[in-house]
């Protein structure tokens, strides 16, 4: 599927948990400066904003507790300490309801930069809700990784972020374990042992 066929909520909420790639121990929030790069390229603040320690703590703790929430739509238990951490900091992040632009959003009802940001995100999974996209959004099934995704599946059933990477992994994964246990059980051939 590609990129522009992803609603754009959708891809933000997507984008944002991709900002920490677990199977590669690769983060991209290393910085408040990184944090602030990551919202002004998708025009949610301007380039010349100015955030801090803190305003990253709380972007990485809802990015994590959003990849927890996205495992639980992929069928997994969702880390509940992960989850109230993210009700937590969701609280730190004021919002009102505003009808001005044709339809109900919310707003940063605090003017700090991190919060219009922060906001914007919010507003994405109020959207994704909305259209019916939420629960479509995922994590990979498989364990190292954790990659989110856009499931457009007919069924929603989709599991791995990529058919040819992850879900090709657990799939050999898969048999090479069945047939080393069918081995494990087989008879051995050849005569008993004499006592």
């Amino acid at each position: 599927m590609s990129d522009e066929a992803v609603p754009p909520a959708v891809r933000l909420v997507r984008d944002f948990v991709n900002t920490y790639e677990p199977q590669v121990d690769e983060e991209s929030l290393t910085t408040p400066d990184r944090l602030r790069d990551w919202f002004a390229e998708r025009q949610l603040i301007p380039t010349d904003t100015r955030l801090g320690p803190a305003d990253l703590a709380l972007a990485v703790t809802i990015r994590e507790g959003l990849r927890a929430v996205l495992l639980g739509h992929a069928g997994h238990r969702a880390d509940p300490t992960a989850v109230a951490r993210l009700d937590e900091a969701l609280a730190a992040v004021p919002v009102r309801v505003t009808l001005a632009g044709g339809g109900p959003h919310l707003h940063a009802a605090d003017d700090t930069a991190a919060a219009r940001a922060l906001a914007q995100v919010v507003d994405a999974i109020r959207q994704c809700a909305q259209d019916q996209t939420w629960a479509r959004l995922k994590v990979c099934d498989r364990d190292t990784c954790r990659w989110a995704y856009y499931d457009a599946s007919r069924n929603q059933a989709r599991r791995w972020c990529s058919m040819a990477g992850c879900g090709n992994y657990v799939k050999m994964r898969r048999a090479y374990a069945a047939r080393s246990d069918r081995r494990r059980q087989a008879p051995t051939d050849g005569p008993a042992p004499a006592n």
